[in-house]
């Protein structure tokens, strides 16, 4: 998938450490847009890396350059497919990054047969839910604590994706 100036594609376990390098960054940009800190994930081994690829779906969004400028996941919640993990550096921010990395998350969930794609953004990033609701992703009015941070709140967002 390609758009302007930038490539995005799905990681394979092979491209485990592409998949750490942003990943890491995007914990030491955005600490509190993650249910995770830097800390453990820098614990993470080679066999962490490649079974969080093989577990769902990890992209990534790269400039002319070769060089990683946006993440995007997806997993399966209970049968729902989820994205999670939205990250794009911030001097790359408002390039469209996001919205071809919700679209490929969006096309693995719609391999998965699934009706919805589902996400979950810290309540007060404004920015982030704009940029959603732009997508077409709506929110659902759950708004429950963050795992691991109970002083914030997350807002359950989710589009159709048929």
């Amino acid at each position: 998938m390609t758009g302007g100036s930038l490539v995005v594609r799905r990681l394979q376990p092979d491209d485990w450490q592409v998949l750490r390098d942003i990943r890491l960054a995007a914990l030491a940009d955005s600490p509190s847009a993650f249910a995770s800190t830097l800390a453990r994930e820098e614990a993470f081994t080679e066999a962490d890396w490649r079974w969080r690829i093989a577990s769902g779906c990890s992209v990534v969004a790269t400039d002319e350059h070769g060089e990683a400028v946006g993440l995007a996941g997806g997993y399966l919640h209970e049968g729902v497919p989820e994205l999670i993990a939205m990250w794009v550096r911030p001097a790359s921010r408002g390039g469209g990054a996001v919205d071809q990395l919700v679209e490929a998350v969006a096309a693995w969930a719609r391999e998965q047969d699934a009706a919805l794609l589902r996400l979950w953004v810290v309540e007060g990033n404004d920015r982030a839910e704009r940029v959603y609701r732009r997508l077409g992703i709506a929110d659902t009015g759950a708004a429950p604590p963050v795992p691991g941070n109970p002083s914030l709140t997350e807002v359950q967002m989710e589009r159709l994706l048929r």
